[in-house]
C-alpha cells in the first residue's frame, strides 16, 4: 500500500505536437501583449491599477530636519536657556545659540543651530526653567533633510501595482494624481448545453461553476470583470457572433469549446476569423487544451477548457499573465519551495496541484481532479510539478 507521502512512477502520456511548456506558455502570454494607454487619476482611484511611469520624489523627504523624539532641541552645552515650544506643524525662524533649547515635538521642524535633540525622559528641568541633561552626540534623534530619499529619487518603478502602501508614500511626496495603466477590461463567455445556471442540476446536467468564479478571478489577476455570458453549443455560429459581439472589452475569455470534440468551435472561429495563435495548447496537466490568440482588431481570446479546476489551471496559466502584460507590470516570478504529499508526475508534461502551507514547506491538497475544486478551494498556491520531481523537493508556486 502507498504511503501518504509516497511519489508514484510518472505515466508515459506525450504532449501534444504543438504543445508549449507551461513556463514557456506563462511568458508568450506575458509577451504578447501590448500595454494600454496610460490615464491620470485622483490618488482615491488609483487603487490596484499599475504605475504607468515612475514614482519619484517632488522635493527631499524629509523636507527638513524633523525631530525624532519628544524633548528639547539643544545647542552647545547645558544647561540649556529655553526660548520657545515647538509642535508638529510649526515653525521657529530664529536661530538657537549656544546653551539654548526649544522645547520639541516629535514631527516637528527642528531650528537652525540645533545640535541635537534632548529626549525629554533624559531632561531635567530645574526650577527657573532651565533644562539640564546628558549632552547628545550630534544629530542624535533629527531626521536629516533628505534623509529618506533626495529630490526626483525614484521610490517605485513603472509597472508597480498601486496598494495602500504605495498611495501613502504618493501622497507623502505631495502627489494628488497618478499616471497609471486601467485594467484590461475582460469578458466571459460560458459555453455548455449540459449547464444549469442555478441549484441542483437536473438529470444529466451539472451546475456552472466557472460563471460565479469568474468575476472574482478575473479581478484577482488584475482585470476588470465586464459581465458573464452563457452561449449554448447550438446551433452551431451562436460562439462566433458573441465573440465578436464582445467590442467593449479587451480579453475574451471563453470556457469550454477549447478541444477538437464535435461541439467545439472556438479554434475553428478562431482560424475562420484570421486569429493569430499565440499559444495552441500547453503541455500540462489539468488544462492542456488551453489556448491565447489575437483578433484582427487587437482583442484577445483566452480559452479555457471547460472544466472547472482546469479552468483555473488554464487562466493562471494564460489569462494572468496576459493582464500583467496589458498592464506593464512584469510577470511575477515564482517562489520555489518544497512540496510534500503524493502525485504522478507526467513524462513531457507539468501537472498543476493545490497545496497548502505545511510551516516552510507545502502539502499537496486532496481533490484535484480536472472537473473538481475542492483542493483548490481550500488551498493556499498552486504547485507546478515537472516530471523530474519526488517527494519533498522544491516546486514553482503560483501563490
Amino acid at each position: 500500500m502507498l504511503s501518504a507521502t509516497t511519489t508514484l512512477p510518472p505515466t508515459h502520456v506525450p504532449p501534444q505536437p504543438s504543445a508549449v511548456s507551461w513556463a514557456q506558455a506563462r511568458v508568450l502570454a506575458h509577451g504578447a501583449a501590448q500595454p494600454s494607454p496610460a490615464r491620470t487619476v485622483p490618488l482615491c482611484d488609483a487603487a490596484g491599477l499599475t504605475l504607468a511611469g515612475d514614482l519619484c520624489t517632488l522635493r527631499p523627504l524629509p523636507a527638513f530636519d524633523t525631530a525624532a523624539m519628544d524633548g528639547y532641541a539643544v545647542a552647545g552645552l547645558g544647561p540649556w536657556h529655553v526660548r520657545a515650544a515647538l509642535r508638529a506643524g510649526g515653525v521657529w525662524e530664529d536661530t538657537l545659540g549656544a546653551g539654548e533649547c526649544v522645547e520639541i515635538s516629535t514631527g516637528a521642524h527642528v531650528p537652525a543651530g540645533a545640535r541635537a535633540v534632548l529626549p525629554l525622559e533624559s531632561a531635567v528641568v530645574g526650577h527657573d526653567g532651565s533644562v539640564a541633561g546628558p549632552l547628545p552626540p550630534p544629530g542624535r534623534h533629527i531626521r536629516k533633510t533628505g534623509e529618506d530619499a533626495t529630490a526626483g529619487h525614484r521610490l517605485a518603478p513603472a509597472g508597480t501595482r498601486i496598494g495602500p502602501a504605495l498611495l501613502g508614500l504618493a501622497a507623502s511626496c505631495g502627489h494628488d494624481t497618478l499616471a497609471v495603466v486601467p485594467r484590461p477590461r475582460v469578458g466571459a463567455l460560458v459555453t455548455g448545453d449540459e449547464l444549469d445556471p442555478a441549484g441542483l442540476p437536473r438529470p444529466g446536467r451539472v451546475r456552472d461553476a466557472l460563471g460565479p468564479a469568474l468575476p472574482a478571478l478575473i479581478s484577482e489577476l488584475g482585470g476588470e470583470s465586464c459581465g458573464v455570458r452563457h452561449v449554448p453549443d447550438q446551433p452551431t455560429g451562436r460562439l462566433a457572433a458573441a465573440v465578436h459581439e464582445r467590442q467593449d472589452v479587451d480579453v475574451v475569455v471563453v470556457t469550454g469549446s477549447t478541444s477538437v470534440g464535435a461541439t467545439d468551435q472556438l479554434r475553428r472561429l478562431l482560424d475562420e476569423a484570421g486569429a493569430r495563435m499565440v499559444v495552441d495548447s500547453v503541455a500540462c496537466r489539468p488544462g492542456h487544451p488551453m489556448l491565447l490568440a489575437e483578433l484582427s482588431d487587437s482583442r484577445w481570446v483566452v480559452g479555457l477548457p471547460g472544466n472547472p479546476y482546469a479552468a483555473l489551471v488554464a487562466a493562471h496559466t494564460l489569462l494572468g499573465p496576459l493582464i500583467a502584460g496589458l498592464s506593464r507590470r512584469p510577470l511575477a516570478p515564482l517562489p520555489h519551495v518544497p512540496v510534500r504529499g503524493r502525485v504522478r508526475p507526467t513524462h513531457g508534461r507539468t501537472r498543476l496541484v493545490p497545496v497548502t502551507w505545511n510551516g516552510s514547506e507545502a502539502r499537496i491538497a486532496d481533490g484535484h481532479g480536472a472537473a473538481f475544486l475542492q483542493g483548490a478551494g481550500i488551498s493556499d498556491a498552486l504547485a507546478a510539478i515537472t516530471p523530474g520531481w519526488s517527494d519533498g523537493t522544491p516546486a514553482p508556486l503560483i501563490l
